[in-house]
């Protein structure tokens, strides 16, 4: 029970990379505020806890919106004394190039990826300072390499990173006592990456192939290997981590 008397909240909880970490957060006995833009989505989860003997609230959340964060803010203050945990998971994918993706495409992709991360960290800092905590942001290996058919995912994700260290490095300097990481997954058996396949069509077979293949380690990651990952950087296992990059990607990245 590494989590006993710790409050988390995951934005995007409702399903995927989200829910695998919101449920295995509580597994370990932490109070858990899923949040995503799918009320219905986050409410499963939840419940999903509470069933399991856990505690557990949904909230509706759209992570673009500076006002839906302080909504949720003040609904955590309201319930817990402090945040302990902050997961900035919530995310979306869009396939393009530099001459396919239109200005609305990347303004669409980076408010959510990029926006939300930061808009979460400035909302949720206050609840942090006090007791100190852990933000783990949620990037990908595609923030770390280029591909070039995700410009505007690219440029989203590589902002996470580059935006935790900067997080991170103000902490620090300023004695807050929290910590802050990003999460950098692979190819991860997920819905998005599910829906992204299916929208490449008769591509789509030759591209897993192409993959996996490119995966030492000979397969697609799990929801839960990333949850276990963010339950490292929640816990005092990684007390003396900040800044830093954890990529959990079979060895794609280290060709």
């Amino acid at each position: 029970m590494r989590m006993n008397n710790k409050t988390a909240l995951v934005t995007g909880g409702g399903s995927g990379l989200g829910a695998a970490s919101s449920l295995r957060l509580a597994e370990e006995g932490a109070q858990v505020f899923v949040t995503d833009i799918s009320e219905a989505s986050a409410e499963q989860v939840a419940k999903t806890i509470r069933e399991a003997g856990g505690n557990a609230s949904a909230l509706l959340h759209d992570v673009t919106q500076e006002a839906d964060w302080l909504r949720v803010h003040d609904a955590i203050a309201k319930a817990c004394p402090t945040l302990d945990i902050l997961v900035n998971n919530a995310g979306v994918a869009f396939s393009g190039n530099i001459e396919e993706t239109t200005l609305d495409d990347w303004r669409s992709v980076n408010s959510v990826n990029s926006d939300g991360v930061f808009l979460g960290m400035k909302s949720c800092l206050p609840l942090m300072t006090k007791p100190g905590g852990s933000i783990i942001n949620i990037s990908s290996i595609e923030g770390i390499v280029g591909d070039p058919g995700l410009i505007a995912y690219n440029a989203s994700k590589g902002a996470v990173r580059l935006m935790t260290k900067s997080a991170a490095l103000h902490c620090a300097q300023s004695g807050y006592g929290i910590r802050v990481n990003s999460i950098h997954p692979g190819f991860i058996e997920t819905p998005m990456v599910e829906a992204g396949l299916a929208a490449m069509g008769d591509a789509a077979e030759a591209f897993y192939e192409r993959i996996l293949a490119a995966i030492p380690m000979g397969h697609l990651g799990q929801a839960t290997d990333i949850a276990n990952a963010v339950l490292f950087l929640a816990s005092n296992e990684s007390r003396y981590m900040t800044g830093s990059e954890l990529v959990v990607d079979g060895g794609y990245t280290a060709h």
